[in-house]
């Protein structure tokens, strides 16, 4: 009987814990001004990105880590032609300028780790 109690509280603390939106979030928006304020829940992402062309135009929305790469982010956004983009794992942390690149070394360690997370 012990066995089935713990059990139960066991279940229970998973369940309140995958049910309270503990998902990673990120700003979501593409304009000239920089200041966004909308927030966006990710869903399937692992990743914010923040990515900004020559013309001033900034992006930033989830994505997943493995998309983080010059030649998939070109397919993805096939109007813009030249844009700098950074990547990020953190809550919220695709709000400043987009100033550095992922190389796909990095998107491949990313992967890695988040397969090898996955089966602890």
């Amino acid at each position: 009987l012990k066995t089935t109690y713990h059990l139960s509280l066991i279940i229970d603390l998973i369940s309140s814990v995958s049910s309270s939106g503990s998902g990673l979030r990120c700003y979501k928006c593409s304009d000239y001004t920089g200041r966004c304020q909308n927030v966006q829940e990710c869903t399937y992402e692992d990743s914010c990105i923040s990515l900004s062309e020559r013309g001033g135009k900034t992006i930033r929305q989830c994505i997943r880590y493995t998309d983080c790469d010059n030649s998939r982010l070109t397919q993805m956004f096939p109007a813009i032609s030249g844009f700098t983009y950074r990547c990020c794992s953190s809550n919220l942390c695709n709000s400043g300028n987009a100033v550095t690149t992922a190389t796909p070394a990095l998107a491949l360690a990313g992967s890695l780790l988040s397969v090898w997370w996955s089966w602890i």
